[in-house]
């Protein structure tokens, strides 16, 4: 792809919830980042209403291990805690490969869809760690992205055949990216073939469930958009001088 970015994302500690756990206050990690939660990632190294990201294909790298931690997470209905225990990945290792495509239901930001200069801020972004904090699911793991090339070195699942991981929740279809005023959730079955693992495009999924009714989201430049150029020099300072 002409707009693909390529990068490693690792942490010490991941947690990609599996819903299901949620509800008994207990969290519990899937053994593998969602389709939602690396779209989180891409999106904060660098996004653009005027952009879909979708990605593409990962390569886990580290040995897929599990460490419960006790942790107090404040209660709903009152301002005290209590104690609970989450179930996190450690030391997550994910080489991950991604590419944009135009927002074709933003007609508003037509102005504004200009590959190249979108592809190669995306690839600046990389090289600096993202624009905005990096977290591997939960916002209590944090993560760090480099730049790479997607394939290289090794991993523990080299050679190591197909694993499939049941079904599992892919993402969300947000209004402003379907045209459809309602949230949908996305199910679908990974597997993996030697430490890779190849995402079906939204559009693809087999299982997409109704959550609720919700409206686009209105972006207007001066108030809550900024303009490609402000982004640009909030991002690289030393190029004002240029």
């Amino acid at each position: 792809m002409r707009n693909q970015i390529e990068f490693i994302v690792h942490g010490k500690y991941g947690l990609f919830t599996d819903p299901v756990t949620k509800i008994g206050g207990e969290k519990f990690t899937y053994q593998i980042p969602t389709y939602q939660a690396l779209k989180g990632i891409v999106e904060s190294i660098y996004w653009k209403p005027t952009l879909i990201w979708y990605i593409d294909e990962i390569r886990v790298m580290n040995a897929i291990q599990t460490e419960m931690k006790g942790v107090r997470p404040t209660k709903y209905h009152d301002a005290s805690n209590e104690l609970a225990y989450y179930t996190y990945l450690r030391n997550p290792s994910y080489q991950v490969r991604a590419y944009f495509e135009f927002n074709e239901n933003r007609e508003d930001l037509a102005y504004d869809r200009n590959e190249h200069k979108h592809h190669n801020i995306a690839k600046r972004s990389v090289k600096r760690g993202g624009r905005r904090d990096i977290f591997l699911g939960s916002r209590d793991c944090q993560g760090y992205v480099e730049a790479c090339e997607f394939g290289s070195g090794t991993s523990d699942y080299d050679r190591y055949g197909e694993i499939s991981f049941g079904p599992m929740f892919h993402g969300f279809n947000y209004p402003d990216e379907t045209g459809r005023n309602e949230l949908e959730a996305r199910i679908w079955v990974p597997t993996m073939k030697d430490g890779f693992i190849k995402f079906k495009r939204p559009e693809e999924c087999p299982i997409i469930r109704p959550v609720k009714k919700q409206e686009q989201k209105q972006f207007i430049l001066g108030e809550n958009l900024k303009s490609v150029e402000e982004e640009y020099l909030e991002m690289f300072p030393e190029e004002v001088e240029r």
